[in-house]
């Protein structure tokens, strides 16, 4: 395929004199907190959701899911401990209060939030804090959701549930005649479009994870592992309000290709790639996904240069075939087309939505009758999307991986990002 790059500038990024003044005043969390109206956001997200179950004539929710829970009612509490176990979820009728079931003695931490108007201890029935007793558990939680449907939703049988252990489904359906819905869809459909709250600590994020890339930048030398090297960002969201990656993908010379390598204690050679993908949830709970391609010694090889440019004039490409009313199916029929010799070593999607983690929509590479997803739905204005572009040759050890965060407005695409892609 022969390419139509004339409108496509690469860009050399700020002078590494500059640096300095563009890290230090990179981010500064007080002039985003003066902006957001925090009740607003809370307010705005719930009622999303709400508008979801209303909708599709659903009588309540129960969300178990971290991220979920903070959605839709701006509370955290040992986020990644309670991915994995039962320790806190919250109830929502389409109308009536909203019940947050907590960890133990945490009660306190939710006074005056005006999205929780009752907060009960939790009643879990995981193997770790109940051992033999899980299941005499789960029939006491399935009783207190039968009070409360019973309450808030009595001529209403409908119920979605994110992710719940399978002995309190169990529980739900062989004593109680209610139809179960993944919530999921509904979840992700209510997040794709933010508000102006949402957007502005979305910036908050990417300035954040900017802040520690160009520290990155400037700190990468040979001798280094990539782990000391990725520990950087790490610093970085975690001082400035952040909270956690959902990945650990930083990479370096022979580990760049094929993508997806984990983060390692792997020294860092002379004049090596380093890739990265930020995956970070930073301040406010939302998530900066940005990735870059640096070389050590700040100059590439040929090659290097090839694959970078490769990476780029993807993401440039893409980005301006975005707009709203754009199908996704439109989109991915005018796509960007990879060499022939990288098709096998693609990224799983050329896009996808972001909010407070990766979110729906993800277009994938379609096959010839695109069975291989749904590219039914169509951009929106105030979805925020990340184009995506790995360039790895199967028969090379090195690879660029590319991304930037857009907010999709009434005239196209809003970059978020703001560290040039050809910073190398």
């Amino acid at each position: 395929m022969n390419f139509n790059t004339k409108n496509i500038n690469r860009k050399i990024g700020p002078k590494f004199g500059e640096k300095d003044s563009i890290i230090n005043n990179r981010f500064k969390p007080k002039l985003y907190e003066d902006k957001i109206n925090f009740d607003r956001m809370r307010m705005y997200r719930l009622n999303r959701l709400r508008d979801q179950l209303q909708q599709n004539e659903i009588g309540a929710c129960i969300l178990f899911d971290p991220i979920n829970i903070r959605y839709a009612t701006d509370t955290r509490n040992m986020a990644v401990f309670s991915f994995h176990l039962m320790t806190r979820y919250v109830f929502i009728p389409a109308s009536g209060p909203v019940i947050l079931f907590e960890y133990p003695n945490c009660e306190h931490i939710y006074q005056n939030n005006c999205t929780i108007d009752e907060v009960r201890e939790v009643i879990s029935w995981d193997h770790f804090t109940w051992g033999n007793n899980v299941y005499d558990k789960a029939l006491e939680w399935s009783k207190v959701i039968d009070d409360l449907m019973k309450q808030y939703s009595s001529e209403n049988k409908k119920l979605i549930i994110d992710v719940c252990d399978p002995a309190g489904i169990n529980a739900l359906n062989n004593n109680y005649e209610y139809e179960i819905i993944n919530a999921q869809k509904f979840m992700e459909i209510a997040r794709s479009i933010k508000s102006q709250d949402e957007i502005i600590c979305m910036k908050a994020s990417i300035k954040t994870a900017e802040k520690g890339i160009l520290l990155m930048h400037e700190n990468l030398k040979a001798g280094m592992t990539e782990e000391e090297l990725w520990s950087i960002l790490h610093k970085t969201n975690i001082e400035n309000g952040g909270e956690w990656f959902e990945t650990r993908l930083l990479n370096s010379g022979p580990k760049t290709n094929p993508w997806f390598q984990e983060c390692s204690n792997r020294i860092i050679q002379e004049s090596e790639l380093v890739a990265f993908d930020t995956d970070m949830v930073g301040p406010y709970g939302y998530c900066a996904d940005i990735s870059r391609t640096f070389v050590e010694g700040k100059k590439l090889s040929n090659y290097q240069n090839k694959i970078h440019s490769l990476a780029y004039e993807n993401v440039k490409y893409n980005e301006q075939l975005i707009k709203p009313g754009v199908s996704f199916r439109e989109f991915a029929e005018k796509a960007w087309q990879l060499p022939d010799n990288c098709f096998d070593n693609h990224y799983p999607c050329q896009i996808h939505g972001v909010g407070m983690s990766d979110e729906w929509p993800y277009i994938g590479y379609p096959n010839e009758d695109y069975s291989n997803g749904d590219y039914s739905g169509t951009f929106q204005e105030n979805m925020v999307v990340c184009v995506e572009s790995y360039i790895g040759e199967v028969s090379s050890n090195e690879g660029a991986k590319l991304e930037d965060q857009y907010l999709v407005t009434d005239k196209g695409l809003e970059l978020l990002s703001s560290i040039p892609l050809d910073l190398v």
